[in-house]
């Protein structure tokens, strides 16, 4: 075989190599395609069910959920437990709310947003009670939401309370010197470095942030007193940050009952009925964020290229 037929086989196989890769790429970037087609669809699916609890024209219990850490960005988020509690409240069918509470506490500022929305929806609508309804735990930024609520509730072994202001960190300046690493920090401003965890503590600057800890918790102990009136037989421990039990916690009038949503939805409200009207996360957001990198390179790939806890 002459040398020029080999140079033409070896094009012909190159060339066929060459095109299966660029039909595998294509294939990926189409199946990509079809998976993002079908998750938009699921989320205008969820968007149109959530629309339609907004047309209820029966009598129900409306329900707005807060799970895990109260903070922003997060799925107890001030923006979703407020969306939540604007559509249940707009809902023509609702004869009351209930803030199912599962949270150990969060951020004073989610919290206090959370309170103060409650606070002003209740004002626009004051037919319509707020109940809260502790399941596991119900503590810190958790139970200063709980406050906000006409009448609270939980099970005899939930947790409740912690009315307290944390915030910590660590000292390594000893660590420092004993493996001989020089602090090198250079600011503008007295207090640029303030508590540094590599620096010595500075006895103003405790004192100056134990101020701003205390100023936290007078407000957070403020809206509860707020919240809980008469019915709070409060002393020394109960700001604390202690924690007690249900039953505990209906002794000194943290909670008014024990029960749970359905109890209180079935012999406190009246109406059995409870619609859920917690935001669910958007499907098609879930997705993207789940595949992340991974689908920006394939669709490459394809075309050829310290705070401060309420706690």
């Amino acid at each position: 075989m002459s040398n020029k037929e080999w140079k033409l086989i070896e094009k012909m196989v190159s060339t066929l190599g060459l095109e299966q890769r660029r039909a595998r790429r294509w294939g990926i970037f189409f199946k990509l395609l079809t998976f993002l087609y079908l998750f938009m669809l699921l989320g205008l699916m969820s968007q149109n069910i959530n629309e339609s609890k907004l047309g209820l024209s029966g009598e129900h219990t409306a329900l707005v959920d807060i799970r895990g850490v109260i903070a922003d960005q997060e799925p107890a988020s001030a923006d979703f437990i407020v969306s939540g509690l604007r559509a249940a409240f707009e809902s023509k069918g609702t004869k009351a709310v209930i803030l199912r509470i599962n949270s150990p506490g969060g951020s004073p500022v989610q919290a206090g947003y959370v309170y103060d929305e409650v606070k002003r929806l209740r004002a626009l609508h004051p037919a319509v009670p707020v109940y809260a309804v502790i399941s596991d735990i119900g503590a810190s930024g958790a139970y200063y939401i709980a406050a906000s609520a006409d009448e609270i509730y939980a099970d005899k072994a939930s947790l409740v309370g912690s009315i307290g202001v944390v915030a910590g960190g660590f000292g390594f300046v000893d660590t420092m010197d004993k493996i001989g690493v020089e602090r090198r920090l250079y600011t503008a401003g007295k207090h640029k470095a303030f508590l540094d965890p590599f620096s010595e503590e500075k006895e103003d600057e405790v004192e100056f942030w134990e101020g701003v800890l205390s100023a936290t918790h007078k407000q957070f102990v403020d809206k509860v007193k707020e919240g809980r009136g008469e019915r709070l037989k409060s002393d020394e421990q109960t700001f604390s940050g202690l924690i007690w039990n249900g039953e505990q916690a209906l002794e000194i009038g943290l909670i008014d009952g024990l029960g749970s949503a359905g109890y209180v939805a079935r012999e406190i409200v009246g109406a059995e009925e409870i619609v859920d009207f917690t935001p669910q996360p958007d499907p098609f957001e879930q997705f993207t964020k789940s595949l992340g990198v991974s689908v920006g390179q394939a669709i490459t790939a394809a075309l050829g290229g310290s705070s401060v806890q309420l706690r």
